[in-house]
């Protein structure tokens, strides 16, 4: 029966299918529903791991031991399990073991846009791209397989468009396979570098194999059509190719985008007239066709920049664009903003009322980058902003007293906890705020080890930030309620007076989570009101001005009592049920 899925549960669905058993991942938009869907499925362990690296360094254990495992992360996700990768592809698999990894063209939300099919190059392995979700289903489906018949991990590639796209799939049934003995080799799994050397020339031989498969695997697959135009292509590109030109020109669809096929790129561009290649981002099939002495049409005409689309292609060939719908008015910009009621906002406008620096960090407290708190100052990755903050006061030692690292509780779990060591250990007067809103916000509220909670929902071992933060020499960690903004003001006076280093916990749940409970919505009273706009300084979506007054919308009000602290004229009020 055919069934409308998004491309990540496809994948999730085709894993399973697939006779998957064990699953670890870090969630990361926009890969993080193919791990949500396999926790479904009570036969499969799944869980969170507190990063990339412990999760695909999980699955290879699960697959050494013998059961078909995966792991998935988005893109930046693969930088920090890149580790990992590089020796699996020495040591191979005993059960079948898939990557998953979510490309993010475009950035819709990531801090780059690099290309994952570089890692499968460098690592060796290979590399599967579905372009829909009935092929994110045959693919994650298949790449068992192919990781056991060549004894290697497999890297499934989606795209934020693949990924969250909906399109009809047609599953199968699961397979049961029998779990593989665990048989010590330690010529095969022990990396020292007298094993590994022996072990790099099974890689290369492995390759020459792969690139054999990929000349008549089923992933790649030629569409004759005219003979004019010849098109190579590959993932969402493809149906953007097809939507623009449907079969009136010949297209080769990558399906493997490594090993790259020799023969059969050589073959189809043989058979037409002028040869294209339709890639986002990097030109990594078109500099392979260039150094099989082709010279395809590409990135001069088709930018590296961001996402394509079927009306970027058509003005490409100077057809005009498909007919698409477009709205009839031009909707107001809505720049992405902490939520009314973040926990986030107070320690934020804290800090920017302080004029601190404040060196940062990945997930949703990085909007406190918009205006108008303006309250951070840089964003690199995860983790960066602890291990950041040490470089930074090194250097300049002036700026102690006045700087201070932000940072999520997942996040700090993530990749903080080294960066907060190093501080202890070569000892610099670094503040760390932890922003511990019980959850993990930006990618949809999921368990992370400071919750109490596993991927299941069910009771977990629970992280003590305070006592971590103590057993690795911090002697100043106090914790404070960021809708406090007196004690907030205090926290951070106080600690970026100390001379040694110190955290501060800002803790309250995200106002988002449904055991949460809001209060009543405020009211302005117009009569005390004088327009000061001193409370517009929070950056609170529920606040606005109406008639040359603040107003509050009590849809989106929760009470939080915060601008209530702020208004120097009481003109902010409990009562908003009567609005």
């Amino acid at each position: 029966m055919k069934q409308l899925m998004i491309g990540n549960r496809a994948v999730a669905r085709g894993l399973y299918d697939g006779g998957i058993k064990f699953m670890s991942s870090y969630p990361g938009t926009p890969s993080t529903e193919i791990t949500e869907f396999i926790a479904k499925y009570d036969n499969v362990k799944s869980e969170w791991a507190p990063n990339e690296k412990v999760g695909m360094e999980a699955a290879f254990g699960a697959s050494l031991a013998g059961v078909r495992s995966a792991c998935a992360m988005k893109h930046v996700g693969l930088n920090v399990a890149a580790d990992p990768l590089f020796t699996m592809s020495y040591t191979g698999v005993n059960g079948g073991l898939v990557i998953c990894v979510a490309d993010d063209p475009a950035m819709h939300s990531s801090q780059n846009e690099q290309d994952s099919r570089h890692y499968a190059i460098a690592a060796k392995v290979p590399m599967l791209e579905p372009s829909d979700s009935q092929e994110a289903y045959d693919f994650a489906k298949a790449a068992f397989d192919l990781s056991e018949k060549f004894d290697t991990p497999v890297i499934l590639r989606m795209c934020t468009r693949v990924a969250h796209s909906q399109s009809l799939v047609t599953a199968g049934e699961r397979a049961e396979i029998p779990d593989k003995p665990y048989c010590k080799n330690g010529a095969k799994y022990i990396m020292v570098p007298a094993n590994a050397i022996k072990r790099h020339v099974v890689v290369e031989e492995r390759t020459k194999l792969l690139r054999e498969f990929a000349e008549n695997c089923p992933f790649n697959r030629v569409e004759m059509g005219g003979k004019e135009i010849g098109i190579i292509t590959s993932g969402t590109s493809y149906q953007y190719v097809k939507e623009v030109f449907g079969d009136t020109v010949s297209v080769l669809k990558i399906g493997m985008p490594n090993p790259l096929p020799v023969k059969l790129i050589k073959d189809f561009a043989a058979s037409v007239d002028k040869l294209y290649v339709i890639e986002e981002l990097d030109p990594i099939i078109e500099t392979h066709c260039r150094n099989l002495g082709l010279n395809p049409i590409g990135k001069e005409l088709f930018s590296p920049l961001g996402e394509y689309s079927q009306e970027i292609i058509a003005k490409a060939f100077d057809l005009p664009a498909k007919p698409f719908v477009k709205a009839d008015t031009v909707a107001p910009a809505r720049p992405p903003m902490l939520c009314a009621g973040c926990p986030h906002r107070g320690i934020y406008y804290t800090l920017a009322k302080n004029k601190v620096t404040v060196i940062g960090d990945i997930g949703c407290y990085t909007l406190g980058a918009q205006p108008p708190l303006c309250a951070v100052d840089s964003t690199l990755c995860m983790g960066a902003s602890v291990s950041g903050i040490h470089g930074f006061l090194k250097a300049n030692e002036s700026a102690a007293g006045k700087t201070v690292a932000v940072i999520g509780d997942s996040t700090f779990m993530h990749s903080g906890i080294t960066g907060l060591v190093n501080i202890a250990y070569n000892g610099s007067d670094s503040t760390v705020i932890i922003l511990d809103n019980s959850i993990t916000g930006m990618t949809g509220h999921q368990q992370n080890p400071t919750t109490g909670f596993n991927i299941k929902g069910d009771p977990a071992g629970k992280v003590d930030l305070e006592a971590l933060c103590r057993s690795i020499g911090i002697k100043r960690v106090r914790v404070v309620d960021p809708y406090d903004l007196k004690a907030c003001d205090t926290a951070v006076k106080e600690e970026l007076a100390a001379k040694e280093p110190s955290v501060i916990i800002s803790r309250r749940p995200c106002v988002l989570l449904k055991y949460v409970k809001t209060n009543p919505p405020l009211l302005i009273n117009r009569e005390k009101c004088r327009a000061c706009k001193k409370c517009l300084s929070l950056g609170c979506p529920a606040i606005s001005f109406k008639e040359g007054k603040a107003h509050i919308d009590f849809t989106l009000c929760v009470g939080c009592g915060v601008c209530e602290g702020l208004c120097p004229f009481g003109a902010i009020e409990n009562g908003g049920e009567k609005q």
